[in-house]
């Protein structure tokens, strides 16, 4: 039998809870509550709801006041909160985001805009658990079997690399292939003397174990977005851009377990958070353009593009080598730093050897 995730939606018009139980009951176990003491009783009681929805019949104050009762207690405080708010409610939702709630939906809200809302926000759950798991797991291990600072690091990235590919079966050879191109790119970019104090052995290193977590973030994004066959609609698009924010909030999750950061967690957050900006400022999360894009960033660009071309989608067949090469040398000043297209030419032969070696499906 399949596990059904329990959603508590709290309402003061029975209308609308009936509504929402229709719209949800099928997906998850639906527990319902008319007023803010019995959204509270019951989100105390096992088994405690995984997401909570707070209706728009609930009075501007009384919705606040739940959710901070929520956030006040030690069993709810977790649990994140879909708030509903009435169309021109800006000073409440300025609030409800102020007090910390997951997202906000405007009403009146559209069905299948809910339900994406709330299928994001409880993968996210599960993904933030699972990583903990993974977290105090190695973290016991690391204390048993080293103490040195390089054992940790690679425990952080196998429990990421885990997670990552529990969602997607055949992205461990597309880790591999990208992370041998960074590391064959910073290779050859350390001969360029305003690259030199940077790509040192040791960091060329850090670079090689971070480059796997470069779509960590991925994990937060929906099913129906992540696999889908075909062009992206622009709300679609929005959503998978914010792999980036995921993957870097992942590892700051890391920096702030570990009460500080490193190399490789430095190294590792850039990527995931910046290896979708472009040189010429048209990319994404933060529009960062030329050397203000961080320089392992920049590296893992070229380096997930290129394996992106010669891999086949549902869409289309895989790019040659030869045509991958050529499209990104057209992208160089634009889509990509000129110096690492440059390095990606002199060592071409190095980049079609590594896919050969870890072929694509």
């Amino acid at each position: 039998m399949n596990f059904k995730a329990s959603i508590l939606i709290v309402d003061g018009v029975s209308d609308n809870l009936g509504q929402m139980e229709e719209l949800l009951q099928e997906h998850y176990h639906v527990r319902l509550a008319r007023s803010g003491e019995d959204a509270l009783r019951i989100a105390q009681q096992a088994p405690r709801p995984d997401l909570i929805v707070l209706g728009g019949a609930l009075a501007d104050a009384d919705s606040v006041r739940v959710f901070q009762g929520l956030t006040c207690q030690v069993l709810s405080a977790d649990i994140p909160v879909i708030m509903l708010i009435s169309a021109g409610g800006a000073e409440l939702e300025q609030r409800a985001w102020r007090e910390g709630v997951a997202d906000v939906v405007q009403l009146p809200f559209v069905p299948g805009a809910l339900q994406a809302r709330i299928a994001t926000q409880l993968r996210l759950r599960a993904a933030d658990a699972m990583l903990k798991d993974q977290h105090r797991h190695f973290e016991h291990l690391v204390a048993e079997r080293a103490r040195d600072a390089g054992l940790m690091q690679d425990a952080t990235v196998l429990a990421m690399a885990v997670l990552a590919e529990s969602r997607d079966p055949g992205v461990g050879q597309h880790v591999l292939r990208t992370q041998r191109y960074v590391t064959a790119l910073a290779r050859e970019l350390r001969f360029v003397s305003a690259y030199t104090a940077e790509l040192t052995n040791e960091h060329i290193a850090l670079l090689h174990k971070a480059a796997p977590l470069h779509d960590i973030g991925k994990v937060g994004v929906a099913d129906a977005v992540l696999f889908k066959p075909g062009k992206l609609s622009d709300s679609e698009f929005e959503q998978m851009k914010l792999h980036t924010v995921y993957g870097r909030d992942a590892i700051a999750g890391v920096e702030r377990t570990l009460g500080g950061s490193n190399g490789f967690l430095r190294y590792a957050r850039e990527i995931a958070y910046s290896h979708q900006e472009k040189w010429d400022g048209s990319g994404y999360p933060q529009g960062l353009a030329g050397a203000a894009i961080p320089l392992s960033a920049r590296l893992m660009a070229v380096a997930d593009v290129y394996d992106a071309m010669i891999t086949a989608r549902v869409y289309r067949p895989a790019f040659t080598h030869e045509t991958a090469v050529e499209l990104i040398r057209r992208g160089r000043g634009e889509h990509f730093d000129p110096d690492v297209v440059d390095a990606m030419l002199a060592i071409e032969a190095r980049f079609k050897a590594i896919a050969a070696e870890f072929p694509p499906p």
